[in-house]
């Protein structure tokens, strides 16, 4: 079985957090947090699985026919919840580098922005995934937190930016993980209610 241990030494830019069960309360109770950046100097995410009830249309109108379905901001953190940000997954085949307005994060994941031309960088892209805020850690508090028992890491895949409306992004993620972690889909989250 994982330990704490070998989840701090899966920490890296393109990983997964998914909350342990013993992560609790509103702000990141079953959530999925895409790493957007992990170094020494700390580390920035974004929460895959919050939508709220804002089109995207209402905010950032160019950017309505490349969001991913639910064409909805997401909730990306707590923090500056009023700042955009926009991740985006790139077509195969794609040179990401050479691209003006995107910043690879991972393979064909990559950083959006928001103030370029959609129409210029719709050929190159799959689909983009708005969020407001995002959530950070000072240098060494992710670690902490994940040696805590907070946090699993888990490898993270393209397709998880741009997840469907109404899949249970946390399930699909712990499902798919090796024995004995798989397991942990089918934890009840409140055992008073199992």
């Amino acid at each position: 079985m994982s330990t704490d241990e070998d989840f701090v030494a899966e920490l890296r830019t393109g990983a997964l957090l998914v909350a342990t069960p013993d992560l609790t309360g509103p702000t990141f109770e079953r959530t999925v947090i895409y790493l957007v950046s992990h170094s020494d100097g700390g580390s920035l995410g974004v929460v895959l699985n919050r939508p709220s009830e804002v089109p995207v249309h209402n905010v950032l109108p160019q950017w309505n026919a490349l969001a991913a379905r639910s064409q909805v901001i997401f909730v990306g953190g707590p923090m500056r919840p009023d700042a955009a940000m926009c991740v985006g997954v790139a077509l195969s085949g794609r040179r990401l580098r050479e691209l003006s307005g995107i910043a690879p994060i991972r393979g064909p994941v990559c950083l959006v922005d928001v103030d370029a031309e959609p129409d210029e960088l719709a050929p190159s892209l799959r689909g983009v995934r708005l969020f407001g805020g995002h959530a950070g850690w000072a240098p060494g508090q992710l670690e902490n937190e994940v040696e805590r028992g907070s946090w699993f890491v888990v490898p993270g895949l393209p397709d998880d930016i741009l997840v469907p409306p109404k899949v249970d992004l946390w399930f699909e993620v712990m499902r798919r993980q090796p024995f004995p972690l798989k397991w942990q889909a089918w934890h009840p989250g409140d055992l008073t209610r199992n």
